[in-house]
């Protein structure tokens, strides 16, 4: 009976065992096949660290399974042309939304990230929550339908929301701006949406689309800034996201820049958010004019009046000077804390900002960091444009497809279709 338990027992840790095996082999011939696009057998060798034998097996199962397609063929030095392989862009699709303050934007995208569909919904300010899941939903379903997706084929829907994200059993938001506290997100959302569900801090997608495909590719160190109306940044460390215990860390936009400074609308004072957010433009500008920078338009609208400002306009040129020393301030803290290769300024407010006035912000930047670690710290401007936080929220499926090797992918696929 001992013996017989014991068999028991050791044939299932080995069927465990050997299921893993070809999780991570799959996992590590897809990971970078996705993020380079077009590889070779022998590339696909080196990058894995898989032998000849093991790769040639599981690219010959992932090609049944067409989740790999040949992409042509390339020279070799001295022998046969090399086959080149890729991900079938049409094996699946996946689905980001951002999730911002004053709008909702969904955008469609294909496995090569190509964008298929998107939708805005601009939102009102203090947009119930059940309200906002129900706009969520309607936006995913417009962009599934816009694309002429069979909703089987979507994998997965990525959502990047403000505020901090608690990975419970059950996935609570916290935002101070839309007055969320432990809002069930996760479950209202998946009352009104049939794919799978990842829901994640806005910042932290807008990093992960910046590190897979745009200004901290290749970095192992970094920081993503977001400034828009709230304030964030996503940490990398080790070509990993830093999301401390609670999934918390990267609060940027409340660490405090002054003591006993200016209300911040998370409770306290002297926040960053209170210095460099949109709202702290506008308002700022507002108190020495008595009146905002363009009447009766969207914050976004206002505040790149207030950057692109008339040179007669002493005001705006006043608060852009200030904005740019407090920014500068910011990223000084992020170089002494973290020592990053590199620091992105991301966000609609952080794009304006740096593409006009980022020698200024290294320059302030430099005032307030320790020299050794600013020296080597590249900073720079967000290469994905606003629609990065939606792009970062549609990797989310795209990571959970990747880091399981797409294991059990085909078939799910097959039981979702219509």
């Amino acid at each position: 009976m001992m013996s017989g338990g014991k068999t028991g027992r050791d044939s299932m840790a080995k069927v465990s065992t050997v299921r893993d095996l070809r999780r991570r082999n799959r996992s590590a011939l897809l990971r970078p096949l996705f993020l380079e696009g077009r590889l070779t057998r022998p590339e696909l060798t080196g990058a894995s660290g898989l032998s000849q034998a093991t790769v040639s097996n599981v690219i010959g199962e992932l090609q049944n399974e067409g989740l790999i397609v040949d992409a042509g063929t390339v020279d070799s030095d001295g022998g046969r042309p090399r086959q080149v392989l890729r991900i079938d862009a049409d094996y699946g699709y996946v689905v980001g939304v951002d999730v911002g303050e004053t709008r909702i934007r969904t955008e469609l995208f294909d496995l090569s990230m190509e964008q298929r569909a998107a939708a805005d919904h601009p939102l009102a300010h203090a947009t119930a929550v059940e309200e906002l899941a129900d706009t969520v939903a309607a936006t995913v379903r417009s962009v599934i339908d816009e694309a002429g997706v069979p909703p089987g084929h979507v994998l997965g829907v990525g959502v990047g929301v403000p505020g901090l994200v608690e990975h419970d059993d059950e996935v609570l938001v916290h935002g101070h701006a839309p007055g969320w506290q432990s809002v069930p997100l996760e479950t209202l959302l998946r009352e009104r949406i049939d794919q799978p569900l990842l829901i994640e801090n806005g910042a932290k997608t807008l990093g992960q689309a910046e590190m897979w495909f745009g200004a901290g590719r290749g970095r192992s160190a970094a920081v993503i800034a977001l400034l828009g109306t709230g304030v964030g940044a996503c940490v990398v460390t080790g070509g990993s996201i830093y999301r401390g215990s609670t999934s918390s860390a990267g609060e940027w936009g409340h660490t405090v820049l002054q003591v006993g400074g200016r209300p911040c609308r998370c409770g306290g004072s002297g926040c960053l958010e209170a210095y460099v957010g949109a709202d702290a433009l506008l308002a700022r500008y507002t108190g020495l004019t008595g009146r905002p920078p363009l009447e009766g338009v969207a914050p976004e609208a206002a505040v790149a009046q207030l950057v692109v400002h008339d040179p007669d306009d002493e005001a705006a040129a006043a608060v852009l000077a200030e904005t740019v020393e407090y920014v500068g301030a910011g990223v000084a803290n992020l170089v002494n804390l973290f020592n990053p290769e590199i620091i992105v300024l991301g966000g609609w407010v952080g794009l304006l900002l740096g593409r006009s006035h980022l020698p200024a912000i290294r320059d302030a930047a430099a005032r307030y960091a320790l020299r050794q670690p600013f020296e080597r710290t590249d900073i720079t401007v967000a290469q994905l444009g606003v629609d990065a936080v939606a792009m970062g929220a549609a990797t989310l499926p795209v990571d959970e497809l990747l880091a399981t090797g797409a294991v059990g992918a085909t078939q799910q696929r097959a039981a979702l279709r219509p």
